[in-house]
């Protein structure tokens, strides 16, 4: 084999492996585990503080040049899902949205950072808020790396535009699921 393949296949190995280790975290969320109920929506009956929780990520792709963050719940009975949180342009220096980064004010956002219109209608965090006795909803945290600086979008874009874009700009993303449920009213 030549060197020049064997540098091309170690080059795809790294990639490979570093891609792999690309990583998200909230010190206030745990991996498979329940959601507490502060991060919970603020209406449509349910009574959280509606405020988003941290997320930290770390070891993202190396030509990354910016990142875009979702909350997604797949099992909304929607037919659709329900987008709960889309924040892009994250600057590619950026490893971290602290706590309430979600604020609809976008004052809790890094620089250069913005909120794209979720399901609620709104440009900021939803919290979580399934219906009254369904089983725990997954929520999916999900930070996505881009190759791109900015994501060139309308401000009344949907959820569902930004997932296109960011999905056609991304060299990598890392996640985790967490679960929520509400019983039911007596």
């Amino acid at each position: 084999m030549s060197k020049t393949l064997i540098a091309a296949a170690l080059m795809g190995t790294a990639t490979l492996a570093q891609a792999a280790s690309f990583a998200l975290s909230s010190p206030d969320i745990k991996a498979n585990a329940l959601i507490d109920k502060k991060f919970e929506f603020n209406g449509f009956g349910c009574s959280g503080e509606n405020k988003s929780p941290a997320l930290k990520w770390s070891d993202a792709p190396k030509d990354t040049k910016s990142f875009a963050v979702t909350v997604y719940d797949p099992d909304a009975p929607t037919g659709s899902g329900w987008w709960h949180w889309f924040v892009i342009n994250i600057p590619a220096t950026v490893t971290e949205l602290k706590p309430d980064a979600g604020n609809v004010s976008g004052a809790n956002l890094p620089q250069g950072a913005k909120h794209v219109r979720i399901d609620y209608g709104v440009a900021g965090w939803g919290g979580v808020c399934p219906p009254e006795g369904d089983k725990p909803h997954r929520y999916i945290f999900t930070v996505h790396a881009l190759k791109t600086d900015k994501l060139d979008i309308p401000p009344d874009a949907t959820a569902a535009l930004a997932g296109f874009m960011v999905n056609a700009n991304s060299i990598g993303k890392a996640s985790f699921t967490a679960k929520y449920g509400r019983p039911k009213a007596k």
